[in-house]
């Protein structure tokens, strides 16, 4: 198969596949052959190589080690809106948001986790709804986190400058909280409150986590429908070692939780998991006996 004269061998879409897999999880279908010659053509032109078998060869050399994050960011999926999936801010807003406020008034460490949040638009949006229901809260330790393992989307984060057409969808009250409304040059710029609260980290599910956590609450959301079986277990297994005893997990209306971890996390509204009081009763036993392993 081609695209512009450039081949693409079956070795070299199958090691292409393979590489992806064994560097970040992601696991590309048999029919993912046009994908690969569309995004990575241009790769292909830039390095001035003449196939895809050249290219696979050039990104498993120390030399192609840049090469090879950039590969990995052209596969990477990218969908992303503010406030998408709006079900999920309502329980946030309503159910989780009003207890997570009174324990950081009492001086608790407060944190939220947008896993996988390729451009920014989720954690700021996670952002900007802490700040409504709690315009003081950086007065308070309550930050954000947004993780990605795309380095160029973790850029346009940081940036926090977006195309007009952003706003599409944002509720009204919205806009004035994530919007800096003194811009003129057509893109919406996220104000400095949210980003002063906000930090991007570079993050890959399948090389060791740099967080620990306690998260309060965890967004990661359309990510494990991309990884097989065993790589997602290993990502919920993962979510769940760093989510807080009253910690609440938001996952992807496509996705399914591992059933190893039915006494660790229940359901409680659409892909929206806590602890059971079966567990938090477990937990407050141990630590009263002195055992705080969980």
């Amino acid at each position: 198969m081609s695209h512009g004269e450039i081949l693409l061998s079956t070795a070299a879409f199958n090691g292409i596949r393979a590489l992806l897999k064994r560097k970040t999880g992601i696991h590309l279908e048999e029919s993912s052959n046009s994908m690969i010659l569309s995004r990575l053509s241009s790769r292909v032109r830039r390095q001035r190589l003449p196939d895809f078998d050249a290219y696979l060869a050039y990104v498993c050399t120390d030399e192609g080690a840049q090469e090879l994050i950039q590969m990995i960011n052209a596969l990477t999926t990218n969908t992303t809106r503010f406030f998408r999936e709006p079900g999920h801010f309502d329980l946030l807003e309503t159910d989780v948001l009003p207890k997570l406020i009174e324990k950081a008034k009492e001086g608790e460490r407060i944190r939220l986790w947008s896993a996988a949040c390729s451009s920014g638009e989720e954690a700021y949006s996670i952002a900007a709804l802490v700040l409504k229901c709690f315009p003081d809260a950086l007065d308070f330790d309550i930050r954000i986190l947004g993780t990605d393992i795309d380095t160029n989307t973790l850029q346009r984060a940081k940036i926090g400058i977006y195309p007009n057409g952003s706003m599409n969808g944002v509720q009204e009250g919205y806009t004035d909280i994530l919007f800096d409304p003194d811009r003129d040059d057509g893109k919406v710029h996220i104000r400095q409150p949210l980003r002063d609260m906000t930090t991007f980290r570079y993050l890959n599910f399948v090389e060791p986590w740099p967080v620990r956590g306690p998260f309060q609450v965890i967004f990661c959301r359309n990510v494990a429908i991309y990884m097989d079986p065993e790589t997602q277990s290993g990502i919920w297994k993962g979510l769940e070692n760093v989510l807080d005893q009253d910690g609440t997990l938001f996952i992807g209306h496509s996705e399914r939780i591992s059933a190893d971890l039915s006494l660790q996390l229940e359901l409680f509204g659409p892909t929206s998991f806590r602890r059971p009081l079966s567990f938090l009763r477990q937990s407050i036993k141990h630590m009263e006996s002195g055992d705080v392993t969980t």
